[in-house]
């Protein structure tokens, strides 16, 4: 069967509602930092049930683009609502466990590796990386491209091709999972305060240790909004 003939599917209710938040957001020239109308008002002037409200409210905070504050109401975090569309939150829920076995299966051997093969300049790689993470979350950014110079300089430090390779295999959902978890709230700073456990071992030539540094890090970037959403059908 061709894609253009595909199942036809209707909308959920709360996905009517983002757009109509996307555009009362844009009309209304909100910017990051505005509190957006009570979940109740929302329901009332939009004719439809506070659960719809609620569940649209998730997709935002999974995205990063609102901050719920409980007691507090609901924030913008940026300038906009442009939601990624909901189908694509969906794909990358299902594939986001395998990615996250993947990274662990990898990547403590890789810290491990690195431990023991490491050169002076593969720790200076490290400590450029960190630095820049940390200046990175200074200016109110997520630090994703100081995690990824990061890990990059764990995984050459390890000087081991096939498992580099395999890394590189899975760069584009490495990516994804790095974006999903620095963009919790708190993260960037545990990430990078996990970062300086794991140097500090593979500095200290502690394989085991750096393998469990990696670990515990690995299962923390698993600890994602998008795993605990239920992307159901509303009323």
């Amino acid at each position: 069967m061709s894609d253009a003939l595909r199942p036809m599917t209707r909308p959920r209710l709360y996905e009517q509602v983002l757009d109509r938040l996307r555009h009362h957001v844009a009309d209304g020239d909100l910017r990051a930092g505005d509190r957006l109308p009570p979940e109740r008002e929302l329901a009332q002037r939009l004719g439809v049930s506070r659960a719809s409200v609620k569940q649209a409210i998730v997709v935002l905070e999974v995205q990063g683009l609102v901050e719920v504050r409980h007691g507090g109401g609901t924030y913008l975090v940026r300038d906009s609502l442009d939601a990624e569309p909901v189908e694509r939150l969906v794909e990358r829920k299902r594939r986001l466990p395998d990615v996250l076995e993947a990274r662990e299966a990898l990547e403590t051997k890789l810290a491990e590796l690195a431990a023991e093969r490491r050169t002076p300049e593969d720790l200076a790689a490290m400590r450029a990386a960190l630095g820049h993470m940390a200046d990175e979350i200074e200016a109110g950014d997520h630090g994703v491209e100081g995690d990824r110079l990061f890990h990059a300089a764990v995984t050459a430090a390890a000087h081991s091709g096939l498992l580099a390779e395999f890394m590189r295999s899975i760069a584009e959902q490495i990516t994804e999972s790095r974006n999903e978890s620095l963009r919790q709230p708190g993260r960037p700073q545990r990430s990078l305060t996990q970062h300086r456990a794991i140097l500090e071992a593979i500095e200290g030539r502690r394989g085991k240790a750096a393998a469990t540094a990696m670990r515990r890090h690995v299962r923390t970037v698993a600890k994602v909004r998008l795993l605990d959403w239920d992307p159901g059908d509303d009323a």
